[in-house]
């Protein structure tokens, strides 16, 4: 751990110059006195950091060093700028150490590209916090602790102890045998087996978890995308109904954001597109069309028309006399 924290301390001072202990403190998420011993252990080393006093002071590399890393070209080097904080913050819990990734990738340019990529990577916005409407991008919050020993166990092929919140009913412990991670739309998920059994568990529920030592039962290898290919088709089976739907094209967005999941679409010969959805049930599927009124409509099945239609006549009598 220390060892990449120096990497990461000799890059930023590499990239950015002279920087104060406490610059160096926040990017690094440790304090200001450990900063001061890692630069005194880079000395002792031999690395050429020195420090500035004064106003603008502060700590630097000697000009012309520079750690030797090759192997990316500037349109590599690109993507990895541009959609690496992304990623990073929503595929379990890895955040910290891409950004000390993206500081290597950063290094390891020749001198004309290292400016060039990372000024192009500030004009890549990917998935912002809000979309054009201002709403806040929905995303699930695992705690750190959680989601370390989730992925230990999964890597290790350990099993898993996890004290899991199933939605409607009481936490409970639970030892699995983990198979693999998979994050759909800012969640993630694991995919594991208990007593033998299918088990896809939603991490956002994990309130704790602890690996053990004892080896998991699982394949050696594994297809992740098979599995879970095989795991939605059976989650959509149990329960859910499949509507058709004709929509607004400026309101698709919208509907796809209530579904389940989005079978098939194809374009209507009047610029509407029909989609063909899956909802948990009747009443969800009635109250996803519902939000959109008159800019979606529900082609199959029918009861659901009904359903909308006496929704529709209700809520007329209700305005239709001065209150």
């Amino acid at each position: 751990m220390r060892a990449d924290r120096l990497v990461s301390l000799v890059l930023l001072l590499r990239q950015r110059g002279r920087l104060t202990a406490g610059t160096l403190a926040r990017e690094l998420e440790v304090s200001t006195r450990t900063v001061l011993r890692d630069i005194e252990a880079l000395s002792a080393a031999g690395v050429p950091v020195y420090a500035e006093r004064g106003r603008h002071g502060g700590f630097s590399l000697m000009p012309g060093f520079r750690t030797e890393l090759t192997g990316l070209n500037h349109d590599e080097a690109l993507a990895l700028l541009a959609a690496g904080p992304v990623r990073g913050e929503q595929v379990f819990g890895l955040g910290p150490a891409l950004s000390s990734a993206m500081r290597k990738v950063v290094d390891a340019l020749p001198e004309p590209h290292r400016a060039t990529a990372s000024d192009a990577a500030r004009r890549f916005l990917v998935e912002p916090e809000t979309d054009l409407l201002s709403r806040p991008r929905a995303t699930d919050e695992v705690p750190d602790a959680v989601m370390i020993e989730v992925r230990r166990a999964v890597l290790a092929g350990h099993r898993l102890r996890i004290h899991y919140t199933p939605a409607g009913r009481a936490p409970q412990w639970r030892t699995v045998d983990p198979i693999g991670l998979v994050t759909v739309r800012e969640r993630g998920y694991l995919l594991a087996t208990r007593s033998g059994e299918d088990r896809t568990y939603r991490l956002s529920r994990v309130t704790a978890a602890e690996e053990l030592p004892e080896a998991a039962q699982r394949p050696d290898r594994v297809d992740l995308d098979r599995v879970w290919r095989e795991r939605s088709a059976r989650f959509l089976g149990d329960g859910h109904i499949t509507v058709l739907v004709r929509v607004d094209p400026a309101r698709r967005r919208d509907l796809l954001d209530t579904a389940v999941a989005v079978r098939a679409e194809e374009p209507g010969a009047d610029g509407w597109p029909r989609l063909e959805l899956t909802y948990q049930d009747a009443r969800h599927a009635e109250w996803a069309l519902w939000q959109l009124g008159t800019d979606a409509e529900a082609l199959t099945p029918q009861s659901l028309r009904a359903a909308l239609r006496d929704r529709a006549t209700e809520m007329a009598a209700h305005y239709g006399t001065p209150p």
